[in-house]
C-alpha cells in the first residue's frame, strides 16, 4: 500500500511537472510570439513611414513635372496661336485688296455697259441712216443704170462666179501642179530605187503546150489500138491530146496547167521508156503527177526563201507554188508575185513601213490566180477568202481585195502593194497583150474621152498611155479646160482598167485662115 501510494505520488508529481512545464512553456512561447509580433509592428510601421516618405517625395516630383509639361504646352499653344492670328491677319489682308479690287472692276464694268450701251443706240442710229442712205443709192443706182436691183444682182453674181471660177482653176492647177511635182520627185525616187535593186527575174515564161516526138510513127504509137492509149490517157490526165498534121509534135490542150503539165511529164517519159499501154500509161501518170506535186510545194519553198517570207501555212505554200504553171497575159504569175513582192519591201523600207508585211502581200496578193480556174469567182476575191482561212493578218487580206481597187485600201502597205503590181505588170516585156484586147481598150478610151461636151477630136496615142482632145474654143474656156481634164481623168480610173498611168492631154487653140490675093 505504501508502494502504491509512492507511485501515485510520483505520478501526480510526474503530472504536476509536466503541467508547470506546459504552462512555462506556454508562457515562453506566447512572450516570444510578443516580441516577434512587436517587432514585425515595428518594421510594418518603419515601412509604412519609408512608404509614406517616398511617396510624398515621388508626388512633388511628379507635380514638378506636370508644371513643367503644362507650362511647356501653354507655351506651344500661345505660340500656335499667334502664327494663326498672324496667319489669318494676312488673309484678311489679302481679301481686304481683293474685295477692294473686284469694287473696282464692277465699277469698270458698270462704266463699260454704260458706254456699250451708249454706243449700241449710237450704231442702231447709224445702221438705220446707212439703210436710209443705201435705200436712196439702189434707187438713184437703178434709176442711172436702168437695171433693177434683181437684176443688178444676177450681174454682180455671173462677174463674181467667173472671177471665182477662174480663180479656182488657178489654185487648181497651182495645186495639182505642186502636188504632181513633189509626188513625182518621191515616187520617181522611191520607185527608182525599188526597181534598180530587185532582182526578179523578167523573163516571160509562157506554159509548154506542145510535146516534141522523135518521129511521126511514135504518133500511132501513143494513139494505141482503136485509140485506147489516147483514151487512157486524157480520162487519167482530164487533158485533150490534139494529133493533126503537124510533124513530129502533139499538141496537149486543157484550162488546168497543172493537169496540162502532168500530161506533159508523162507523155515524155512514155515517149522515153517506149513502153506504151494503158497499165504503163496509168504508173507514169502517177509518177508524173508526184514529180508536179514535188514541184510545186519546192517552189513555193523557193519563193518564200526567195522573199524572205516566213511561217506561211503549208497549203498556202503549195497553193503558191501552183503559180509557176499559171500565166497572166504571158507573164509567169509566180515570178510575178515575187517581184511586186521585192518591189513593195523596197518601198516599204524606203518610207520606213514594215517591211516583212509589205514583202508578205506582195508574195500573196495574186493567190487567187491559182485556184480560178477551178473555183467560181473573181481571183481577189478567192485570195482574200485564202488568206483568212489560213488566219493571215487583216492588213494582208485587205491587201489583197484592194490590189485591183475593189475595196479601199486601209494600210499603206496595201497601197504599196497596189503600186508594185502596177509597176511589175506595165513592166517593158512583162506581158503580151492580145492585139483584138489592145485594140478594143483603145477604142473605148477614145469613146469615152468624146462623147463630153466641148470635145471635138479625141486621139490615144502611146500605146494608149496618153490620150490628146482637142476642145472647141467657143464652147471650153481656158478655166473649163483644167476641170475638163480632171473630169476625164477621174472617169478613166473609175471605168477602165489599163497598165501603169493614162496621160490626159487637153488643147485648145483659136486659127484664124486668111488668103492674100
Amino acid at each position: 500500500m505504501d508502494l502504491t501510494l509512492a507511485i501515485i505520488l510520483i505520478a501526480a508529481c510526474a503530472v504536476a511537472g509536466v503541467a508547470i512545464g506546459f504552462g512555462t512553456g506556454v508562457t515562453y512561447r506566447k512572450k516570444v510570439a510578443e516580441r516577434e509580433i512587436g517587432s514585425a509592428e515595428a518594421e510594418a510601421t518603419r515601412l509604412i513611414n519609408e512608404a509614406i516618405r517616398s511617396g510624398e517625395s515621388r508626388k512633388k516630383e511628379m507635380l514638378l513635372e506636370a508644371k513643367d509639361e503644362i507650362h511647356r504646352s501653354r507655351t506651344e499653344h500661345d505660340k500656335e496661336v499667334k502664327e494663326r492670328r498672324a496667319e489669318l491677319s494676312k488673309q484678311e489682308r489679302r481679301l481686304q485688296q481683293k474685295e477692294e479690287t473686284l469694287d473696282k472692276k464692277a465699277d469698270a464694268f458698270e462704266r463699260k455697259e454704260e458706254e456699250l450701251a451708249q454706243r449700241v443706240t449710237e450704231v442702231a442710229q447709224a445702221k438705220a441712216e446707212a439703210e436710209e442712205i443705201r435705200k436712196q443709192h439702189l434707187a438713184t443706182l437703178e434709176q442711172i443704170s436702168g437695171l433693177t436691183q434683181e437684176q443688178a444682182k444676177e450681174f454682180l453674181l455671173k462677174s463674181i462666179e467667173e472671177e471665182v471660177r477662174h480663180e479656182t482653176a488657178v489654185k487648181i492647177k497651182e495645186i495639182e501642179q505642186q502636188m504632181k511635182d513633189e509626188a513625182d520627185e518621191k515616187a520617181r525616187e522611191v520607185l527608182s530605187i525599188a526597181i534598180q535593186r530587185c532582182a526578179a527575174d523578167h523573163a516571160a515564161e509562157a506554159t509548154v503546150s506542145v510535146v516534141a516526138l522523135p518521129n511521126d510513127e511514135m504518133k500511132g504509137r501513143i494513139i494505141g489500138r482503136e485509140g485506147r492509149n489516147i483514151r487512157t490517157l486524157e480520162t487519167i490526165t482530164g487533158v485533150d491530146l490534139i494529133i493533126d498534121d503537124t510533124p513530129e509534135a502533139i499538141t496537149v490542150s486543157s484550162f488546168d496547167p497543172v493537169r496540162r503539165e502532168v500530161a506533159r511529164l508523162a507523155l515524155e517519159k512514155l515517149i522515153a521508156d517506149g513502153r506504151i499501154h494503158p497499165t504503163r500509161i496509168e504508173d507514169m501518170v502517177e509518177k508524173a503527177r508526184k514529180e508536179v506535186d514535188r514541184t510545186i510545194r519546192e517552189e513555193g519553198e523557193r519563193a518564200c526563201y526567195e522573199t524572205g517570207v516566213h511561217g506561211l501555212n503549208p497549203e498556202l505554200i503549195k497553193i503558191l507554188g501552183r503559180q509557176k504553171y499559171r500565166t497572166s497575159y504571158g507573164q509567169n504569175v509566180l515570178n510575178h508575185s515575187m517581184e511586186v513582192a521585192h518591189i513593195a519591201g523596197l518601198m516599204a523600207a524606203e518610207l520606213g513601213v514594215d517591211v516583212a508585211m509589205a514583202k508578205r502581200a506582195g508574195l500573196l496578193h495574186d493567190l487567187g490566180k491559182s485556184i480560178d480556174h477551178e473555183v467560181e469567182g473573181s481571183h481577189v476575191q478567192l485570195g482574200a477568202d485564202l488568206a483568212r482561212k489560213y488566219k493571215e493578218n487583216p492588213v494582208i487580206v485587205n491587201a489583197i481585195e484592194a490590189h485591183h481597187g475593189d475595196v479601199e485600201p486601209k494600210t499603206v502597205i496595201a497601197v504599196l502593194v497596189q503600186a508594185a503590181d502596177a509597176v511589175s505588170a506595165a513592166r517593158p516585156g512583162a506581158r503580151r497583150e492580145n492585139v483584138e484586147n489592145y485594140i478594143r481598150r483603145l477604142q473605148k478610151l477614145e469613146e469615152l474621152t468624146g462623147s463630153y461636151p466641148g470635145v471635138e477630136k479625141a486621139y490615144a496615142i502611146q500605146a494608149g498611155r496618153e490620150v490628146r482632145i482637142m476642145v472647141k474654143p467657143e464652147e471650153v474656156t481656158e478655166d473649163n479646160m483644167i476641170i475638163l481634164a480632171r473630169d476625164i481623168a477621174k472617169q478613166i480610173e473609175a471605168e477602165l482598167e489599163y497598165p501603169g498611168q493614162i496621160k490626159v492631154n487637153v488643147i485648145r487653140e483659136t486659127k484664124a485662115v486668111e488668103y492674100a490675093k
